[in-house]
């Protein structure tokens, strides 16, 4: 099987945040619903065998509190990497983050924010896949919202709009 066939993006937006007065945004946390809804992700993942090679996850709170309850449902470490970048990148800053992806990395996942996230997601996929997951996806992409797309180019650098199948799109609650 070539590196084409195996390379995947995974894209988790957040769990269900709070809103605590005078607290900044950046350093808002989960909400009982989150803390609830984001093992449920893992689950889901694991039952997909969805291991990533690396996670790549916003330095926010709320961001980081996610990753690491998805985390603890998983069979394995992941190298995790925690990015101011990923927390106000957009779509374009977000896009040259994961070019720069070591060529070994095989399944990476992003854990991040709309409208990024949501942005991320429609801008890679081609178009292809399963027709009711994509009407979904791009119907609304909620907290908790997991995207997975097979990328359709030999390397990350080469990582652009339309170059990866929507495999499939979950919201595990």
């Amino acid at each position: 099987m070539s590196a084409v066939a195996d390379r995947r993006l995974v894209l988790l937006r957040h769990a269900k945040s709070d809103w605590p007065t005078g607290v900044p945004d950046r350093e808002r946390p989960l909400g009982q619903r989150g803390r609830a809804e984001a093992p449920q992700a893992g689950r889901w993942l694991a039952a997909a065998g969805l291991l990533p090679d690396l996670a790549l996850v916003s330095s926010a709170t709320r961001t980081r509190q996610t990753w690491n309850l998805v985390s603890s449902q998983l069979d394995g470490e992941v190298p995790t990497t925690y990015s101011d970048d990923l927390y106000e990148s957009g779509l374009m800053g977000s896009l040259a983050l994961l070019r720069t992806l070591p060529a070994d990395v095989a399944t990476a996942l992003v854990v991040g924010h709309n409208p990024t996230t949501e942005s991320l997601a429609l801008y890679l996929q081609d178009g292809t896949g399963v027709a009711a997951d994509r009407s979904r996806m791009a119907g609304k992409y909620p907290t908790g919202g997991i995207a997975v797309l097979h990328l359709q180019v030999p390397d990350w650098r080469d990582l652009d709009e339309g170059t990866a199948r929507l495999l499939a799109f979950a919201v595990p609650r």
